[in-house]
């Protein structure tokens, strides 16, 4: 394989990886800009009714400031979703390389973070639940190494 399939000597609209690897990544890309919106723009239910976490009291309101980075992450995702829908468009030869970074975010959610804040999550002081990015991230993690594994692949239709 070597490098050429994530470092494309020309960053171009030729993709030649599994056709599936390209819907899939369209897909995923749809998904995580859906994702990103709502963490944005809709930081409250995003934080309690998706992400389960709980309101937490105090004076003055922490809730407010807690919105406002759970906003600004939003924005973040969004930016890369952004960056994502620009390779979709305009340069498809570097899906491998944006699946690779994907890989890069999830594989961090299933190893690093269980490392360095597992006792938020063991606690349960600020939950009632498990997120659905914390439950869904090994199954994430698996469907992005498929894809990866099928874009850097030469297609042969």
């Amino acid at each position: 394989m070597g490098f050429s399939k994530l470092f494309p000597e020309n960053a171009n609209n030729n993709y030649v990886g599994h056709k599936f690897a390209l819907w899939g990544f369209i897909l995923f890309t749809c998904v995580m800009t859906w994702r990103s919106v709502v963490h944005m723009f809709f930081e409250q239910y995003g934080f309690h009714e998706i992400a389960n976490f709980q309101v937490i009291s105090g004076d003055p309101d922490p809730m407010l400031l807690i919105y406002r980075f759970f906003s600004l992450w939003g924005f973040a995702q969004l930016i890369f979703c952004i960056v994502c829908w620009i390779v979709i468009i305009r340069y498809k030869a570097l899906i491998p390389l944006m699946y690779l970074l994907w890989l890069f975010e999830w594989a961090f959610r299933n190893f690093g973070y269980p490392l360095i804040r597992e006792e938020i999550a063991v606690q349960g002081l600020y939950t009632h639940g498990m997120t659905p990015g914390s439950v869904g991230a090994p199954y994430i993690l698996i469907i992005l190494l498929a894809l990866f594994g099928l874009s850097i692949f030469k297609n042969n239709n």
